[in-house]
C-alpha cells in the first residue's frame, strides 16, 4: 500500500492533461488507459482509482477493463518488455530456441519479470510480421528477421539500457514484401482523389454504383458491403445526439494475415478517402480507425496523414467545400485482444469497455456505435470502395467471378520462397498461388487462419472465392516436412488463450481441446482423446457466443479428417488412457522414503498378501 500512496502522490500532475485530452469521457477509457500505462509503466491501484474518479465511473468497471486486454498490466513488467511472436510461422522458423536463448542470456525467466524490474519476456500471439519472422516486440516496436546473432546483441544492450534508439536500425526494419501487383497494389492514389471522383457522383449514385460493383467485405464473411451501407443511411438516428458513424476494423489478429499492415503503412491515403466516402454515402459525421495494437509504430504517421488531409480540405468542416459534408477520423489504438475482430466486439471496446461480443440484432448498421447506425468495414473492403468511386461499379463488377468480384489480398507466409502480399483476382486456384510464391513440396495450405480452412494436396485445384474457398487473406502454407498435429496444437493454444470468457462453452470447451492436445502430445493420448475433441468441436459450434468459439476447433476438425496418422501416432493405445500418472506423482514419497519395493508402487500392490489394489 506504501508503494501506491507514493504513486498517487505523482499522479496529480501526471493525468489530468491525459483526461482532458479525451474531454473526461467514458467512452475513451481504453485509450486513457493506454496512456495512463505510457506514462506509469503500468497501472497501478492508485491510478485506477483516479482514472474512476475523474471519468465518474465504477471502479470495479475500470479495473475489469483494465484486466481483460493482454497489453494492459496491473504490475510492473519491467523496463523492457519483450514480447515474442509465438505464431505457427515463428514457431517454425525458431522462434522458441530463440526466446530460450534470450531468457538464458537475460537470467530470466520466461513469463516473468526479472528481480532488477529491468527486463520481462514473454510470448503474443501474432505480431503480423509473419513474412519477416521471427519477429518480436520490444516495449510495443516491431523487431523482425530475428537471429541467434540478434538475439545476443539484444541481450547485451538490455543489459546495458541502452535505449530503443541506440538499437541497431536494420532491427526494426519492416518491409511491404509485395509481390503480386494488381488493380489495387499497382498504382499510386493521390491523395483525395477517389474522395473527388465520390462527392462528384453524389451520394444516391454513389450508393448506386457500389450496388453495381456487388463488392464484399474482406474480412472473411463476405456480406455485400452497399446493403451495410444502405440500411445504415436508412436507418433512424436515436438519443440526444444523433449520428451516424464508420468505423473501420483494423485489428488483423488472425495468425497469418498481415495485409492491413502494409495497405496502413503504403496507401493509408486510400483508405482514408475509403472511409470519407461511405462517410459522405451514408452521413456519417466521423469515422474510427481501431488499430491493433502491435502497429502501434504506425500510429504517429497515420495521425500526421489525418492533419495533413485537415489542413487540404479533405477532413473537418465542409470537406471539399460541401455545405451538407462534415466529416472527421479518429484512431483507436487496441491494447490487445483477438476478439476485437469481431464487430461488435470491437465497438464495445471502441465505447471503452472489455470487448465481449453482442448478442445480434440488431445489427450495427441500425444500432452500432454509441447506439447509432454505423457501418464496420475492414481496411481492404473501404480500399475497394475507394476504388470503386474512381472506376465504377461496372469495371469492379468485371473482375473476379461472378459471385466474389473484384480482387483479393493474400497474406503468404511458412515454407515458401517468398513470403509476403499477392493480389489476384477472385477464382485464382491454390495450385496457381503457391506455383507463385515457390512452394513446390506443400502438403497443406491453411487458408484464412485458424479459423478457416486446411487444404490437403488433393485440394489445391480449389479457387479462392467466396463460393469455393473464402478468406480474410491468411494463406500459410505447410511442407512435407511439418507436422500437422503440432500445427493445430498451436492453434488450439491459441484459441484458449484469446477466448474472452464471456460464454461457458467457450471458455472451458477451448481449454479442454488444448488440454486433449497436450495429453495426445505428451504420449498419454487415446482414441478416447480423439472422439472427445469431435464432442466439443461440436459443441462449441452449437452454442457458443460468438464466431471464435464456433470456428475454435475447425483446425483440429480438419487436420482429424485429411491428416489422422499425425494424432494416431502418438497415441498409446486406443482405450482411455489417465493423463495423470499416479504411480509417478508418488516418486518423491518414494525417494524421501527411501522404498522402491512392490508396495510402494501404485499397481504393483495387488498382487500382495494383505495389500488391496
Amino acid at each position: 500500500m506504501s508503494q501506491d500512496y507514493a504513486e498517487a502522490g505523482q499522479l496529480d500532475s501526471r493525468l489530468p492533461p491525459i483526461f482532458e485530452r479525451y474531454r473526461y469521457e467514458a467512452r475513451y477509457l481504453v485509450q486513457i488507459l493506454r496512456e495512463v500505462q505510457d506514462a506509469l509503466g503500468h497501472l497501478p491501484a492508485a491510478a485506477l482509482s483516479a482514472v474512476a474518479r475523474a471519468l465518474c465511473l465504477p471502479r470495479a468497471r475500470v479495473e475489469g477493463v483494465a484486466g481483460f486486454y493482454s497489453f494492459f498490466h496491473l504490475t510492473p513488467v519491467g523496463r523492457y518488455r519483450v514480447l515474442f511472436s509465438d505464431n505457427i510461422t515463428d514457431r517454425m522458423l525458431g522462434s522458441g530456441e530463440l526466446i530460450d536463448r534470450l531468457c538464458n542470456k537475460l537470467w530470466v525467466e520466461r513469463g516473468k519479470v526479472s528481480e532488477d524490474r529491468l527486463v520481462s519476456v514473454d510470448t503474443t500471439s501474432c505480431t503480423g510480421m509473419c513474412d519477416q519472422g521471427p519477429a518480436l516486440l520490444v516495449n510495443g516496436r516491431p523487431l523482425t528477421r530475428m537471429s541467434a546473432e540478434r538475439i545476443d546483441r539484444i541481450s547485451e544492450l538490455i543489459r546495458k539500457q541502452a535505449p530503443l534508439s541506440d538499437w541497431p536500425r536494420e532491427y526494426f526494419l519492416i518491409e511491404d514484401n509485395i509481390r503480386r501487383y494488381d488493380e489495387l497494389l499497382g498504382r499510386q492514389w493521390p491523395n483525395g482523389e477517389a474522395l473527388k471522383a465520390a462527392v462528384a457522383r453524389g451520394r444516391e449514385a454513389m450508393l448506386a454504383e457500389m450496388k453495381l460493383s456487388n463488392l464484399r467485405g474482406r474480412g472473411g464473411a463476405g456480406f455485400t458491403t452497399h446493403i451495410k451501407w444502405e440500411s445504415a443511411r436508412r436507418a433512424p438516428c436515436a438519443g440526444e445526439a444523433p449520428a451516424r458513424y464508420v468505423v473501420c476494423n483494423a485489428d488483423e489478429g488472425e495468425p497469418g494475415t498481415f495485409k492491413d499492415r502494409v495497405l496502413l503503412s503504403s496507401y493509408a491515403d486510400l483508405l482514408f478517402d475509403g472511409i470519407s466516402i461511405a462517410g459522405f454515402t451514408i452521413g456519417a459525421t466521423l469515422g474510427l480507425v481501431y488499430l491493433r495494437g502491435e502497429y502501434a509504430y504506425l500510429l504517429p504517421a497515420l495521425n500526421e496523414n489525418l492533419a495533413r488531409r485537415r489542413r487540404d480540405g479533405l477532413l473537418g468542416t465542409r470537406v471539399l467545400g460541401e455545405d451538407d459534408f462534415n466529416f472527421d477520423i479518429e484512431i483507436h489504438l487496441g491494447v490487445g485482444a483477438y476478439v476485437c475482430g469481431e464487430e461488435t466486439a470491437l465497438l464495445e471496446s471502441l465505447e471503452g469497455k472489455r470487448g465481449v461480443p453482442r448478442i445480434r440484432p440488431p445489427f450495427p448498421a441500425t444500432e452500432g456505435y454509441l447506439g447509432q447506425p454505423t457501418v464496420v468495414n475492414n481496411v481492404e473492403t473501404l480500399c475497394k470502395a475507394a476504388l470503386i468511386a474512381v472506376n465504377g461499379g461496372a469495371w469492379f463488377a468485371g473482375l473476379g467471378t461472378k459471385q466474389s468480384t473484384g480482387t483479393k489480398l493474400l497474406s503468404i507466409s511458412g515454407d515458401v520462397e517468398t513470403p509476403g502480399i499477392y493480389e489476384y483476382p477472385f477464382g485464382v486456384s491454390v495450385a496457381q498461388v503457391l506455383n507463385d510464391c515457390g512452394a513446390g513440396n506443400a502438403q497443406a495450405v491453411q487458408v484464412s487462419g485458424p479459423s478457416g480452412t486446411c487444404l490437403a494436396m488433393h485440394e489445391f485445384s480449389r479457387r479462392i472465392a467466396f463460393e469455393d474457398v473464402p478468406t480474410a487473406g491468411a494463406f500459410m502454407v505447410f511442407g512435407e516436412h511439418r507436422d500437422m498435429f503440432e500445427v493445430a496444437r498451436n492453434f488450439a493454444h491459441f484459441f484458449a488463450h484469446e477466448s474472452c470468457g464471456f460464454c461457458t462453452p467457450c471458455r472451458v470447451g477451448t481449454s479442454l481441446v488444448a488440454n486433449c492436445m497436450d495429453k495426445i502430445a505428451s504420449g498419454q493420448g487415446s482414441q478416447h482423446d480423439i472422439n472427445e475433441i469431435f464432442k466439443i468441436h461440436r459443441l462449441l459450434h452449437a452454442a457458443s457466443h460468438c464466431g471464435l468459439g464456433q470456428s475454435a476447433c475447425n483446425p483440429l476438425f480438419d487436420t482429424l479428417n485429411k491428416f489422422r496418422p499425425a494424432y494416431e501416432r502418438r497415441l498409446r493405445s486406443l482405450a482411455f488412457k489417465p493423463a495423470f500418472d499416479l504411480d509417478q506423482a508418488l516418486a518423491s514419497a518414494r525417494q524421501m522414503t527411501g522404498r522402491d519395493d512392490p508396495a510402494a508402487h501404485f499397481g504393483l500392490a495387488a498382487g500382495l498378501p494383505g495389500v488391496e489394489a
